[in-house]
């Protein structure tokens, strides 16, 4: 054995016990580290031949590296849809490392009985029935990704072809209908040969990202073939829900594959004041949910439902003479791209099992809360305006006056020190978004948030003032 490697092993407890400390004052810190710092990246360093060991390469990253990390984990980065890691799902995630296993096969079936039960809870908590069979992946866009390449095997079967041997240019050309569909449902279509211009975008209602059903009975009704439909429970902008009842409905008329994209609102099942969002979600053929998001396990980690595992190993069965069968209940890695994964489910486990129903309750309806009074603080906050109602966690605003994306990005820098908030556009007009879902997230967050945007907005109007340029009022 390497020496190094030996000296480790046997200092292992120091080596874990100094990691333990180093994470402990990060996560000690997030309070008071810049949500996102901006120092330039470290001066590049080679590769040595010899390393120094573990405790040389915790060193050498608590000097380069670690200051330069944002405050992700932390109660005010609300860009993104990014969650933290609950204490349970930190302890379940050190030890799906420490255990390192590969949970794809029954031929060392622990884990994947595991992953199972968890698939189990998680089932029960967004309302799902025992038709639905789910799969852990690694995110959202690869659950949408699964979900449709499971819908692109039912085209097939309707169709009377085989994409699974002869490709999905068998299938001729595809529509997938939506109203406001993800970035991450056209990274999919191309990624499964349907193409990005498979994706067809349909009316919405007015002012609002849900579909307009009308709309979307139409176009089914111009289609000449079946059809797939992204329905949306939770957009991304406004967390706007389409009518899952309305749009599952209409399957009774005209042939297609209802998939919900639900990343994050598949949670609002969780609040009795908003589960009527999400009434529907059991009618779809495939559901994407992401864990990293509003369970608060640490990345990377999804969930993937679907009433056709027959299909969904049809296309991702894999034949080796050391892979378990596929059989009435296939081996994890006959459902989906991965033949290898880590034991992600722990950390969903732990934090499920530690807090039941109610602890996971709780974080939705203290985000949700948390979301609605920074609405209430931008509408008070003079040059600024809220897009859209705050209609679950999500805070969708913009400058009143001259909102350029080079302005908002100035804005959303000033406040950087207290609070990350992403870019994005809405109605036609450049706004920013703050997304809450993060467990530690409290009122008292809110308030450094609202009095952070206000300073920001100040200082740019004096900024812009001074210089002449700016805004259109100046």
């Amino acid at each position: 054995m390497h020496p190094e490697l030996a000296a480790d092993l046997g200092r292992l407890p120091d080596v874990l016990e100094e990691t333990r400390q180093r994470a402990l004052a990060f996560l000690a810190g997030l309070d008071e580290r810049p949500v996102v710092p901006h120092p330039e990246p470290p001066a590049g360093a080679g590769l040595a031949e010899e390393g120094g060991g573990a405790r040389a390469a915790l060193a050498e990253f608590a000097e380069r590296w670690e200051p330069r990390l944002s405050a992700s984990a932390g109660p005010r980065y609300f860009g993104f849809v990014t969650g933290g890691a609950t204490p349970a799902a930190l302890a379940g995630d050190w030890l799906t490392s420490a255990y390192d296993q590969n949970s794809n096969s029954s031929l060392d079936p622990a884990g994947q009985q595991l992953e199972r039960e968890t698939v189990g809870w998680l089932r029960e908590l967004f309302g799902l029935s025992a038709a639905h069979h789910g799969t852990f992946v690694s995110g959202a866009t690869m659950s949408n990704t699964v979900g449709l390449a499971v819908a692109r095997e039912w085209l097939g079967e309707r169709l009377g072809v085989d994409v699974t041997e002869d490709g999905a240019g068998a299938l001729g050309r595809v529509r997938v209908l939506s109203g406001s569909a993800h970035s991450s449902v056209a990274k999919a279509l191309s990624v499964l040969g349907l193409g990005r211009t498979a994706l067809r975008a349909v009316p919405v209602l007015p002012g609002r990202e849900a579909v307009d059903v009308a709309a979307l009975e139409r176009a089914l009704a111009e289609a000449d073939g079946p059809c797939v439909v992204v329905a949306n429970a939770g957009t991304v902008n406004t967390v706007d829900f389409d009518d899952l009842r309305a749009i599952a409905a209409l399957r009774e008329r005209y042939g297609f594959w209802l998939h919900v994209d639900a990343a994050f609102g598949a949670f609002a099942a969780l609040s009795p004041e908003h589960a009527e969002l999400v009434a529907g979600l059991d009618l779809a053929d495939s559901v994407c949910v992401d864990l990293h998001k509003w369970l608060n396990v640490p990345y990377d980690s999804a969930v993937q439902f679907t009433r056709r595992p027959d299909l969904q190993a049809r296309v991702f069965r894999n034949a080796a003479a050391y892979l378990g069968p596929l059989g009435e209940h296939p081996d994890l890695v006959h459902l989906t791209p991965e033949n290898s994964h880590r034991l992600r489910a722990l950390a969903a486990w732990f934090t499920l099992r530690a807090y039941g129903r109610s602890g996971q309750r709780e974080i939705v309806e203290r985000c949700v809360a948390g979301a609605r009074a920074l609405g209430a603080e931008v509408a008070r906050i003079e040059g600024l305006e809220l897009l859209a109602p705050v209609r679950l966690n999500v805070v969708c605003f913009t400058l009143t006056t001259d909102p350029t994306p080079e302005r908002l990005a100035a804005l959303a820098a000033g406040s950087a020190d207290e609070a990350f908030l992403t870019p994005t556009h809405y109605a036609g007009r450049p706004a920013l978004r703050a997304a809450f879902s993060n467990w530690r997230t409290t009122e008292a967050d809110v308030r450094r948030t609202a009095r952070a945007l206000a300073r920001s907005v100040r200082n740019g109007t004096a900024r812009a003032s001074g210089s002449g340029a700016g805004s259109t009022a100046d």
